[in-house]
This record gives C-alpha cells, sequence and structure tokens, in this order.
C-alpha cells in the first residue's frame, strides 16, 4: 500500500516521563530519543479511549488464535458463553496481535454467522517485532452471539524471504451480565446473494432499521487513494471519470434509500511513508467504523414478508474498476406487541449530484473539486404505541485542492468532507430529533528533494457532534475531535539501514458528553513516545 502524497512539522514535542495510559508502558526522557529511527521502536498505540467496561459477572470467549501467513480464512465455530445469560450489558471484542520482521499493512474482517463484527488494519512491523491490540463495543451484535455460529476471519498476508512478516493474532469476546444502557437490535440480518441480486427479508414486525455498511477503498489501487484521483485530462498517476468525489450509497428495490460519506482511511504503509505510523496510526485505521443509514422510512415497505433487493455501490467509481469492499449488516428492533408493523414510504427525494472537478495547468497542476448531494426521505409505521413517522435528511459536502508538479515529486492535498444528518421521529409524545454533524480532513504533502530525500507532512481530523432535542429541548449531546499530525522523512532507493529516517507524529483524542469529558494527547519522537499526557 504506497503512493506519495503528505503533512505539517511539529514545533518541538514535550518531553516528560510518565505512565502510558492503560498500557503499562512508559514514555521517555529526552536521552533516550535517538537521532534517527533504529531497529525498533514503541509498539503502536492509540489516544483513543479503552471501551468501558461494567462492574459485573463476566465470561470470555475466544473466536480466533491464528497466525496469518498468506490469503487462507480461518474457519471455526463460536458457541455462546456459559454462566452470563443470553441477555448482557455490554460485549466486548478485543484483538491482541503481534508481528515481527518486514512486512505491509494488510486489511482484514472478522465474521461471525456472516455478520462483520470488525474490520481492521495492521501496523507495520519492526525487526525486533512489535505487540498491539485493539477493542471494540460490539454489544449491537448481542443477537448474533446467541446461537451456535461459523467464524471466518482473514488478514490477507504474504510471507516470503523479503516479506517475512507473519501476522499472530488472537481474538476474544468478553461478555458482561445485565441489561445494556441502550436496547441492543433484536435482530442482525445480513443480505442474501439470489438471481435478482443481494436482497433482504425483514421480520414483519420491523419498526426500526439501520443498515452499516463497513466500506473501504484499499487493495492498493487508485482506489485506496481515492481522494487523490483526477479526471482527464490532467496528467496524473491515478485517474477516474469525474475525479475524486466518492459517495456510498444504498438503495432498496432500486430506489435511493442513503447516502454517506466515506471516511478518508489512511493505512500505515500511507503516502508513501511508513514512519509517520509505526507508533500511532491515523484515526480508525485499526478499528474501521461503518457508515451507517436509518432505513425505518423503509420499514413499511420492507415488512411485506417477502425478498426486497438492497444494493450498495460507490459513486464516482470508474465503470468495471474494483477496490472497494461493501460488507452489509441490517440491525432490527421489533415490536414485541405487534405480529404485523404495517406502514408506507411518503417521501423520496434527491437533489442532483453536483460534481465539479476543474484542472488547472502550470508549474504545479492543480484540481479543484466541490462536489455535494442531498436526500430526503420519509415513512412511517403503525406500531402497538400508535403511528410513528420517520424523516431523514442527509447533505453531504467535499471540497479540496490537490496539486503536484510534474513526475509527482511534490504532491499535496487539502480536503474537507462533511456529512449532515437529521433524524425526525414524531408519534407519541413530543418528536425527536438527532442532529449529527461529520467531518472528515486531510491536509498534507510529500515532497521528493534532489537528493532523493523524501518527506510527508500531514494533518487528519476526525470529527463529530451529536444533539437529541425532544420537543424543542435538548437531552443529550456529544463532541468528538481526533486530530493526527505528523512530519518524517527518509531516504530513496538505498538499503534499509541507510535511509537515516526521522519522524514526529502526535494525536489528540477528545470526547465530551454529559457528565463525560475525556481529552488525551500523545507524542513520538523516531519511534520512542516521548508525552502521554491527560487534561480532564
Amino acid at each position: 500500500m504506497r503512493r506519495r502524497i503528505v503533512m505539517s512539522m511539529l514545533a518541538g514535542a514535550t518531553l516528560l516521563v510518565g505512565t502510558l495510559f492503560g498500557s503499562g508502558a512508559t514514555t521517555a526522557q529526552a536521552a533516550d530519543v535517538p537521532a534517527e529511527f533504529g531497529t525498533d521502536w514503541h509498539d503502536p498505540v492509540t489516544a483513543a479511549p479503552p471501551v468501558e467496561r461494567p462492574h459485573t459477572r463476566s465470561c470470555q470467549v475466544t473466536l480466533a488464535d491464528v497466525r496469518f501467513r498468506d490469503y487462507t480464512p480461518y474457519r471455526g465455530t463460536y458457541a455462546p458463553p456459559e454462566g452470563c445469560g443470553d441477555r448482557w450489558s455490554k460485549v466486548v471484542l478485543r484483538l491482541d496481535g503481534k508481528v515481527k520482521g518486514r512486512q505491509y499493512d494488510r486489511l482484514g474482517y472478522l465474521h461471525v454467522g456472516g455478520v462483520e463484527i470488525l474490520r481492521t488494519s495492521t501496523p507495520e512491523p519492526s525487526p525486533d517485532g512489535i505487540e498491539w491490540h485493539v477493542e471494540k463495543d460490539v454489544t449491537r451484535y448481542s443477537d448474533t452471539f446467541r446461537g451456535a455460529r461459523d467464524v471466518e476471519m482473514l488478514i490477507g498476508n504474504v510471507v516470503d524471504d523479503t516479506y517475512t512478516g507473519v501476522i499472530d493474532v488472537h481474538v476474544t469476546l468478553t461478555f458482561y451480565a445485565g441489561r445494556p444502557a441502550t436496547a441492543a437490535p433484536d435482530r442482525v440480518l445480513t443480505l442474501a446473494d439470489t438471481s435478482a441480486g443481494t436482497t433482504l427479508t425483514t421480520p414483519r414486525n420491523s419498526e426500526r432499521i439501520v443498515a452499516e455498511v463497513y466500506a473501504t477503498g484499499s487493495g492498493g489501487g487508485c482506489e485506496e487513494f481515492w481522494y487523490l484521483t483526477v479526471a482527464d485530462p490532467a496528467p496524473y498517476s491515478c485517474k477516474a471519470d469525474r475525479g475524486p468525489y466518492r459517495e456510498v450509497q444504498i438503495s432498496v428495490d432500486g430506489r435511493l434509500a442513503g447516502v454517506a460519506a466515506p471516511f478518508p482511511n489512511v493505512w500505515t504503509g500511507g503516502w508513501s511513508n511508513p514512519f509517520l505510523w509505526y507508533v500511532l496510526p491515523a484515526p480508525r485505521a485499526f478499528d474501521v467504523r461503518p457508515v451507517e443509514y436509518d432505513l425505518t422510512p423503509f420499514a413499511g415497505l420492507l415488512n411485506d414478508g417477502r425478498p426486497h433487493r438492497v444494493e450498495v455501490s460507490v459513486a464516482g467509481v470508474p465503470a468495471g474498476q474494483a477496490g472497494w469492499s461493501t460488507p452489509v449488516n441490517v440491525l432490527v428492533w421489533q415490536d414485541e406487541h405487534r405480529a404485523r408493523v404495517p406502514g408506507a414510504l411518503v417521501e423520496d427525494k434527491a437533489t442532483d449530484l453536483a460534481n465539479s472537478s476543474v484542472y488547472t495547468p502550470g508549474a504545479e497542476n492543480r484540481v479543484d473539486t466541490e462536489a455535494g448531494h442531498r436526500l430526503t426521505v420519509s415513512g412511517y409505521v403503525d406500531t402497538s404505541h400508535g403511528r410513528v413517522t420517520t424523516t431523514v435528511t442527509r447533505t453531504l459536502a467535499n471540497t479540496s485542492v490537490h496539486r503536484w508538479t510534474d513526475g509527482e515529486n511534490t504532491d499535496g492535498l487539502d480536503a474537507t468532507w462533511t456529512d449532515e444528518e437529521t433524524v425526525r421521529v414524531a408519534g407519541h409524545g413530543p418528536a425527536r430529533t438527532t442532529h449529527t454533524h461529520r467531518a472528515y480532513t486531510a491536509n498534507g504533502a510529500t515532497t521528493v528533494g534532489p537528493d532523493k530525500r523524501l518527506r510527508t507532512v500531514l494533518t487528519l481530523g476526525d470529527r463529530a457532534s451529536v444533539v437529541t432535542r425532544e420537543g424543542g429541548r435538548r437531552t443529550t449531546w456529544s463532541r468528538l475531535d481526533d486530530t493526527y499530525s505528523g512530519d518524517a522523512a527518509y531516504t530513496l532507493d538505498v538499503p534499509r539501514d541507510q535511509r537515516h529516517a526521522v519522524g514526529t507524529s502526535a494525536e489528540r483524542y477528545r470526547l465530551r458528553g454529559p457528565g463525560r469529558c475525556y481529552d488525551r494527547s500523545l507524542t513520538t519522537v523516531q519511534g520512542v513516545l516521548t508525552e502521554d499526557r491527560g487534561r480532564c
């Protein structure tokens, strides 16, 4: 996974001694920081908070214990835990990984009963070896965990005389007895492959339906770096018919049902510079979160007991070009007091998809992109507690400036994606409105000097705010800001021990909500963790 592009130099990092939150590792003193990268570095860490765990009885089940050397999936079986009942307050997945030697970043998935519960990527190892772990709250898949299921996991890998790293992973589920804070879905469904395409059959008493899509552009081709593609006649190595705008769409029986902005994932070999990511990965690199669509306006249509065609596509991908993976789970909440919940779709209206990508030639070539789309869907269901109408409005926007020189020895991007969603639920009692604002940013550049010194400077942002109001009064809110920045350089076309690589990186993860404050910063220099600071 290699291409050129990226970022902004960290001003001098504060060096202090401390304990790494939740890992037991300590930060370095100034004297411990080498002048350049060596053959080993700190194990990968992120500033994101660990999954909060309740103080109740728990049971643990191993899902996989496997070493990945090639593209052969691991296949096993899962059985529900004994001693913790079949209703849980929380279910936590944990992946522990280790690898040593030389290896690319790899993308992987974990399925239980056909349901994708984790999509992840791997760090690149040091010759001496690294270890890392990933935690994820998977309570929403509780319905899947209540019965015996097949397990399939794959982190596709290549091991040969050059790429020696075997990826060793151990994955567990820990179940905590009790009731969840919010009601978990009653059913977790996957799409069926039929002669008519992929279809979905929901229970006839479904009153809320949410689809989630683990959308990733990957595989080493240009769609891994979709945000840099350009249209003819611009002279650039990665082409697309209309340029860099991408949009993940879901349809029901041929009608557009949801739109979403894909997250601009950067894997740990990304932007041609693995020295950026050896300790701090980019946001979401180890825990690839799905895009979600509230399909409740279509519940009345879907609840007729027949299969309906549900399809996911990525707008902007050139026809016939591969590179995107879009597995789908469908989460369903049922009306326990009614066997059939009728209803109807009353509105399904989209604007034309706007997409302008303008090429300006020069000593520094430039492509300016402005794109966006808006969709409103509305429908009702007649439940045991009355008629409930759900209206979903989603507005997407993307602006970007891509600059590069001949030969792509300078290659830079300044891009912002916004995804605004409003869900209004009206029925018995005050109307409830939830507004979610998501914003993703990438700003940086990669340059190659006449001395073949490649330098990447990059800042990435993952931000979201959510506000819920009932009867016009704010009832809950949250704000997330996860920001990564880094600056790394090394010499091209020389043996590894002659690269003279240097690099700094930092991440600050802030999360606010009623009664909650989390704020943690990490800084690294030449692969050494030099700062771990909590501010709450």
